[in-house]
């Protein structure tokens, strides 16, 4: 049963994922939060609908208003948290808190160059060579039981030249000014990556604070999705 005061929890999943990314940590979390994951425009559910970030942040604020529970905890993981970063800024009534998962990296300069070339590759290769790529990465670093729901949902393998021809160029520390709500960077030890700007997106808010998940990588909610989903929960009893 749902805490008094507990507030709820809208996740939204990283490049070519879906809802489904998320499992664990529904499935952990739902008898003591009001949660949901959304399908980002052209992913899962969504496949046919076109990318564009306005519309990834319309999607996270249905989720939110569905839920019909106040501001939310909004936890993004990748391009779920650059997107989650813009739902911020565009609609700051609806939050009341922020989880980057794997977000806190700046998408500009350099940094972006090999993730233009891949977003450039991809559309070249056959989605099916892609597709079994994926399954055996993902059920070879992680039990069935974490990746599942992932691997059943598919991949958005069509959406990602658009998503990240979206992103990279357009986010930095300087985004965290826009969030008017506490936040947590939540980043697995080894994605080196994606941590490269956590010092820098930590000191641009006056509430953000930052924990590393033990030996996790990139994808830290399959990594350890116990101490992922302990971090959410956490985060979340402490709001205001």
């Amino acid at each position: 049963m749902t805490a008094a005061g507990a507030p709820p929890i809208v996740f939204v999943h990283g490049t070519r994922f879906s809802a489904g990314q998320w499992s664990p940590q529904l499935s952990a979390l739902r008898d003591d939060f009001a949660v949901a994951a959304v399908d980002l425009p052209g992913h899962g559910g969504r496949s046919a609908e076109p990318w564009s970030l306005d519309a990834a942040a319309e999607i996270i604020a249905s989720a939110v208003d569905a839920l019909d529970r106040g501001p939310a905890l909004v936890v993004g993981h990748s391009l779920g948290g650059y997107a989650s970063l813009e739902f911020a800024r565009r609609r700051p009534g609806l939050l009341r808190g922020l989880v980057l998962a794997g977000a806190s990296a700046s998408t500009r300069g350099a940094w972006a160059a090999p993730y233009r070339w891949v977003a450039g590759l991809v559309p070249r290769l056959p989605a099916d060579r892609l597709t079994r790529w994926n399954d055996w990465l993902l059920r070879r670093l992680h039990p069935p039981e974490v990746v599942e729901a992932t691997i059943r949902a598919g991949y958005a393998f069509h959406t990602l030249p658009d998503a990240w021809g979206e992103v990279l160029g357009r986010f930095d520390a300087d985004a965290m000014r826009d969030v008017a709500a506490p936040v947590l960077i939540l980043n697995g030890e080894k994605d080196s990556v994606f941590r490269s700007g956590e010092r820098d997106f930590a000191g641009a808010h006056p509430d953000a604070r930052v924990e590393l998940i033990p030996r996790a990588r990139h994808l830290a909610n399959f990594d350890d999705p116990a101490a992922f989903t302990d971090a959410v929960r956490r985060f979340a009893r402490q709001l205001p």
